[in-house]
């Protein structure tokens, strides 16, 4: 598997950014409301690929995207994480930034990722969860978008089970990390929809499947698409 610190090279990222679309890819990005196990499902989907062709390359990334976003603009992972989660810097914090010479904009973080999601994906045979990654890559053609959904209280169970919270603060974290999710895809699209239905290809009740059923589902949605015919 390519390192990922390849995307922090300049060179290699134009090389990437500067291929025909249609000689790009495949990449595979997964959206997930809250408490849908975006994580579970596109590591046991990359294991699923990589079995199934014989091969190494399918891989998958999450908060990668956020190391290489901070590592190309020389600022923390913070300020990063700051963005994603949809947070203005207060005044002081951008006076502090200012002095110390390492203030970066709301837009030239937006840029950075957008540049490190689309080399990933360009480069292909990625699984992206997140990240904004269903809009970054609308114009790529060698790209299949998945949503996972579930019930609200199916979700707020998981949350609970996973990250020990109580009911109500495993409500309000379900509730208000979808707000944020929903945003930054919202962020990354040219137009501002009043629905984001139409970017996915699938959206899949996690609710109804296990995580292996649901990676085969969309490794089954992937050839279809594509027209790939495996040859056991």
């Amino acid at each position: 598997m390519k390192k990922i610190f390849d995307y922090f090279d300049t060179r290699y990222r134009a090389e990437m950014l500067g291929r025909p679309v249609d000689q790009t890819g495949p990449v595979i990005t997964i959206s997930r409301l809250t408490g849908c196990d975006g994580r579970e499902v596109a590591a046991e989907l990359v294991a699923q690929m990589n079995l199934r062709y014989n091969t190494n390359k399918w891989k998958w990334v999450d908060k990668d995207i956020i190391y290489h976003a901070a590592h190309e603009l020389k600022t923390d992972t913070q300020r990063i994480e700051t963005y994603y989660q949809g947070l203005g810097m207060t005044d002081i914090s951008q006076m502090i930034m200012a002095f110390s010479g390492t203030f970066v904009t709301d837009s030239s973080v937006k840029k950075a990722i957008r540049e490190v999601v689309l080399s990933i994906a360009r480069e292909g045979y990625s699984v992206i969860i997140g990240r904004g990654g269903v809009s970054i890559t609308q114009e790529m053609a060698n790209a299949l978008h998945i949503r996972l959904v579930a019930p609200i209280y199916w979700r707020v169970q998981n949350v609970m089970k996973k990250k020990g919270m109580l009911i109500a603060k495993a409500e309000e974290y379900t509730l208000q990390t979808d707000e944020k999710r929903n945003k930054l895809i919202i962020d990354f699209l040219d137009k501002k929809p009043q629905c984001i239905d139409y970017l996915f290809d699938a959206t899949l009740n996690r609710s109804s499947y296990s995580v292996e059923q649901l990676s085969s589902l969309i490794l089954t949605l992937y050839e279809m698409k594509f027209g790939i015919k495996f040859q056991r």
